[in-house]
C-alpha cells in the first residue's frame, strides 16, 4: 500500500489515511455561522483523513473577514454542530482552525468600527482584509492601522482562544488548530520585524516574541486536552506582510521544541514556495521547510508533522515514506474534487477549480463540483 493511504494515529484519532484537507477561506456564511450548504460542503470531502476547517474567528475582534464563520456565539456554535454531526455520520474527522487576524483586519469587520488590535501599532503594508469600502461594496479593502495591544489585555485574547476551544468541543470538533500563519496574531508578536514590543513580549528575545504563542497553547491545552491541540506555522512565509527574518530557524527550533515538551498534537506547516519569488541567494522556500521539520522530528519526536502547500501524490509518498511528514494536505484540489481521495488513489484526473467563486456566493463552485465516474460507469449508466 502507498505510504499516503496508510492509517495514522493522531493523539488517539484514528485517520484512515494520510490525506488532510487544509483550510481554505470560503466565506460562506451570511450571517457569520456555518449553514447546511456548509456542512454539506465539508461532508462531500468527509474521505479524508483529518478535515481542518476554514479559519474561525475566536471573536468579532479576531475577524478579518466578512461572511466566515466564527466560533463565539450560540447561533455560531449551533451552525458548526450542524457541520460536525453531517461530517461525522459519514465517518469522517475534523479539527477547527481558531483564527485572530491581528491587524490583518479593516475596521468595517471590528466592533463598533474600532481599530484593530496587534502586538504593534504599526500597519500591515499591502496587505487585505475582505471588509466593507467607503461607498458600502463588499470586498477586499486594505488593512486598516491596528493599535497595540497593552500588556493587561493580552490575557483577555489568550482566553478568547481558550473559550473558542471550548466552544468548538461544544460543538463536536474532534480538536482545534491553532492558525498561527500567513502573517495573522501570532505571526505578529513571533517576527522581530513586526513586533516591537519592550514588555514580557521583549520583541528583543525569542523568549519574548515566543511568549504570547506558549500563552495561548498553555490555555487552550487546559481547556480541551493537549491531544486535541495542533499549530499552523509558517516560518519562512512572507503571506500578510510578513518580512523574513535572520534567526528565523533559531526561533522555530526553539518554539517546536517547547510546543513537543506540551504533547500537543501537531505541527501544520504551509510551504508558500511558489507564492512569492525567492530572495537572491537564499535556498528554495521548500529545502528550509525540511530542514526544519528534520530538526523538529529531533527535538519534538512525539508530535506528528503536517505540510501543505503545492503537494503533489508523489511529492507527498516521497515525503511520507522519508519520516518527514506525517500527513500531506491538500487545499484547492479539494474545493473542486469533493472525492479527491479516490482520485488520488486510482490516479483520475482532477477538476479544476473556478477562482472567480472561491470567497462569495451560494453553491456555485462550492458543493457543485461533480465525484469522478469511470468510463465503464458512465457506459453503463
Amino acid at each position: 500500500m502507498e505510504a499516503l493511504f496508510k492509517p495514522f494515529d493522531l493523539s488517539g484519532l484514528t485517520l484512515p489515511n494520510r490525506i488532510f484537507m487544509a483550510p481554505l477561506t470560503r466565506s460562506r456564511g451570511p450571517d457569520d455561522a456555518a449553514t447546511d450548504l456548509v456542512a454539506l460542503y465539508y461532508t462531500q470531502r468527509a474521505t479524508a483523513g483529518l478535515i481542518v476547517s476554514e479559519g474561525s474567528p475566536i471573536s468579532q475582534e479576531g475577524q478579518g473577514y466578512f461572511y466566515n464563520p466564527g466560533i463565539f456565539t450560540p447561533e455560531q456554535i449551533a451552525g458548526w454542530r450542524r457541520v460536525t454531526d453531517s461530517v461525522h455520520a459519514v465517518g469522517g474527522r475534523m479539527f477547527i482552525q481558531l483564527w485572530h487576524v491581528g491587524r490583518i483586519a479593516h475596521t468595517s469587520n471590528q466592533p463598533d468600527g474600532r481599530a484593530p488590535v496587534s502586538s504593534t501599532d504599526r500597519p500591515a503594508e499591502g496587505a487585505m482584509a475582505f471588509g466593507r469600502a467607503d461607498d458600502g461594496t463588499i470586498g477586499f479593502v486594505a488593512a486598516s492601522r491596528p493599535r497595540a495591544l497593552e500588556t493587561d489585555e493580552v490575557a483577555r485574547v489568550v482566553e478568547d482562544f481558550a473559550t473558542a476551544a471550548r466552544n468548538a468541543i461544544a460543538a463536536g470538533f474532534d480538536g482545534v488548530e491553532l492558525h498561527a500563519a500567513n502573517g495573522y496574531l501570532f505571526d505578529q508578536f513571533l517576527n522581530p520585524h513586526i513586533n516591537d514590543r519592550t514588555d514580557r513580549y521583549l520583541a528583543a528575545t525569542i523568549k519574548g516574541r515566543m511568549r504570547f504563542t506558549l500563552e495561548v497553547v498553555d490555555a487552550v491545552s487546559a481547556a480541551v486536552g493537549a491531544h486535541r491541540v495542533g499549530i499552523r506555522l509558517t516560518p519562512y512565509g512572507v503571506i500578510g506582510s510578513v518580512p523574513m527574518f535572520d534567526d528565523a530557524e533559531e526561533t522555530y527550533v526553539a518554539l517546536g521544541r517547547a510546543l513537543g515538551e506540551r504533547g500537543i498534537a501537531y505541527f501544520h506547516v504551509m510551504d508558500q514556495t511558489g507564492f512569492f519569488n525567492t530572495p537572491a541567494g537564499q535556498k528554495p522556500t521548500s529545502d528550509l521547510i525540511k530542514e526544519l521539520l528534520i530538526k523538529w522530528r529531533s527535538v519534538a519526536p512525539h508530535t506528528a508533522i503536517l505540510l501543505d502547500g503545492g503537494m503533489t501524490k508523489a511529492r507527498a509518498n516521497e515525503l511520507i515514506t522519508n519520516g518527514v511528514i506525517d500527513l500531506a494536505g491538500f487545499g484547492q484540489p479539494f474545493i473542486a474534487n469533493p472525492d479527491l481521495v479516490a482520485r488520488l488513489r486510482h490516479d483520475w484526473p482532477l477538476n479544476q477549480p473556478d477562482r472567480a467563486t472561491y470567497y462569495e456566493g451560494g453553491a456555485k463552485g462550492y458543493v457543485d463540483y461533480p465525484p469522478y465516474r469511470p468510463a465503464d460507469e458512465l457506459v453503463a449508466a
